[in-house]
């Protein structure tokens, strides 16, 4: 009877393909049904777009871990964006403001783009993070569209993913309803069920589900950095890429998201989690404004800091590329034309303490020009540079996976661009990456292209094989911690040794003093 079953069910999902043919849809079978994609730009290409990868997470599954999404009849159309998670939108005059989209919490979906035409051509997959601070953005931007690096060969994977109070909060309660004793990290475990869906379904697509590479940048790339942590994403990527993120620094205990996220349900007069689940999320979502909801040590997805997992070599053992930019603050904290040197150097003191005069050798701040630069280059430095060095060096350490490390100092040659004015900025070398400056701000010009052709190719090789290097590219050295060597990814692309050398190794003091201070 049960083989009867299970034959009836194969000819009905044979006769479903079949009636999906003869439509003219061009479907694909996953594990919770048929989907209909649709043609890129270039027509070899194909995208598939609002796939759900999780149940919605509303109701009762709001500060849940992530549970598997349902099976549908028929073939789902999948040619449109999912609205995106909640979340407030960057302020007007912001360079990373974009029109508002439709939001909603039924947001875990993720697109697919496929140059593959069978499901056996096991083609190197690229999984992408979206930045924005854990808190904005989504797996629909036009600049991360996948359809160039799929010519390259990729098959590429968007997402989306629960921000801010959302994706973060903890709570007493939370932890109490947990079976692992934890709460928060719900956006974590969001990607961890979207790299589970493409374990699953992505041989679907052409894509071999066995050289999975987990890439991102910013809050993206900060993910990344979790996911290499966690012993829960354990054989669900093969390589890693992160660009300008790293969580190397102190995190918040479980205890301590508890009480903020206490402090948050009574600030909206809730007094239980159930009461804060029956408000609706725009009620949530403004009053969390841009509140702090980071990712906290749970005991259970992240046993310990970041730092400690890979400081004992705990990480899950991968290729790594890691990198920054040279301009990354312009975008994130322009000098107010107001500020002075003198202020500046009292906040530098307060904050570094015995350590100030040490700062103010690497960043003089005499002048109010000098200090205008040390603001610059010390929120490089601080937040960018150290936390991807100390990536690439923490995983060398292991002695089986090789690193690259890579530092983005590349202008536009044309000086009256927007681009130009703020140099090698935040996020702007993701368009190269992936070769869509048509889809960025600005005009381009030939050696634009050959940067993107460039940047796009060695992700995609990395993506392939776990090295960046291939014909007719530049060698790209895999790092030393004694010849401290990068890629110098700028007007010229070649080796670079010890990039802001001094300061970074001040900052491995500084932040050493950190961590003994705070154990």
């Amino acid at each position: 009877m049960c083989l009867m079953r299970l034959t009836l069910a194969r000819v009905a999902l044979s006769c479903t393909i079949a009636a999906a043919l003869l439509a003219g849809v061009d479907s694909v079978a996953l594990d919770t049904g048929l989907i209909g994609g649709m043609a890129g730009r270039n027509p070899e290409i194909r995208v598939y777009k609002g796939i759900p990868y999780a149940a919605p997470p509303v109701g009762d599954l709001r500060w849940h871990a992530p549970r598997p999404a349902k099976a549908w009849s028929g073939v789902r159309k999948a040619n449109q964006f999912s609205p995106v998670c909640y979340q407030l939108p960057y302020p007007k005059a912001s360079l990373y403001y974009s029109d508002p989209e439709p939001m909603s919490e039924d947001c875990l979906t993720l697109n697919v783009w496929t140059g593959a035409r069978a499901a056996n051509e096991k083609r190197p997959v690229m999984v992408w993070i979206h930045g924005g601070a854990l808190t904005r953005g989504s797996g629909d931007i036009p600049v991360y569209d996948g359809e160039s690096l799929a010519t390259k060969g990729a098959v590429v994977v968007t997402l989306n993913y629960r921000l801010g109070v959302f994706g973060f909060l903890a709570h007493p309660e939370l932890t109490r309803e947990s079976d692992r004793n934890s709460s928060g990290n719900y956006a974590l475990l969001d990607q961890i069920a979207a790299l589970q869906w493409v374990r699953s379904n992505i041989g679907a697509f052409g894509g071999d589900p066995k050289r999975v590479t987990i890439f991102g940048e910013s809050a993206g790339s900060w993910i990344v950095n979790y996911l290499m942590a966690t012993t829960l994403a354990k054989g669900l990527f093969q390589r890693a890429i992160g660009e300008s993120g790293a969580a190397f620094g102190s995190m918040q205990t479980l205890a301590q998201a508890e009480q903020a996220g206490s402090k948050f349900a009574a600030s909206m007069g809730a007094d239980s989690i159930q009461a804060l689940r029956a408000k609706s999320a725009e009620d949530v979502l403004k009053h969390s404004g841009l509140g702090s909801f980071p990712p906290n040590v749970d005991g259970w997805l992240l046993p310990e800091a970041v730092y400690a997992i890979f400081e004992h070599g705990r990480q899950n053992d991968v290729p790594l590329i890691a990198g920054s930019n040279a301009d990354e603050a312009t975008s994130l904290a322009p000098w107010p034309e107001s500020r002075t040197a003198e202020a500046f150097r009292k906040e530098i003191q307060q904050r570094f303490g015995d350590f100030a005069d040490q700062f103010f050798k690497i960043y003089p701040a005499d002048s109010d020009a000098q200090a205008k630069a040390a603001h610059y280059a010390g929120i490089r430095d601080m937040l960018f540079g150290w936390q991807m060095r100390t990536w690439v060096r923490e995983q060398t350490k292991t002695g089986h996976s090789k690193a690259f490390l890579y530092y983005f100092s590349y202008v536009p040659p044309d000086a009256d661009s927007e681009r130009a004015r703020y140099g090698a900025y935040h996020a702007s070398e993701i368009a190269y990456v992936f070769n869509n400056l048509e889809r960025w701000k600005g005009a381009h010009g030939d050696t634009d292209s050959e940067m993107a052709d460039r940047m796009s190719s060695y992700w995609v090789n990395f993506a392939a094989t776990g090295d960046p290097n291939g014909k007719d590219l530049p060698a790209w050295p895999s790092y030393e911690q004694k010849s401290d060597r990068a890629l110098g990814l700028g007007q010229t692309v070649t080796e670079v040794e010890h990039v802001n050398g001094p300061a970074l190794d001040f900052l491995d003091e500084y932040y050493k003093r950190q961590r003994e201070t705070a154990r």
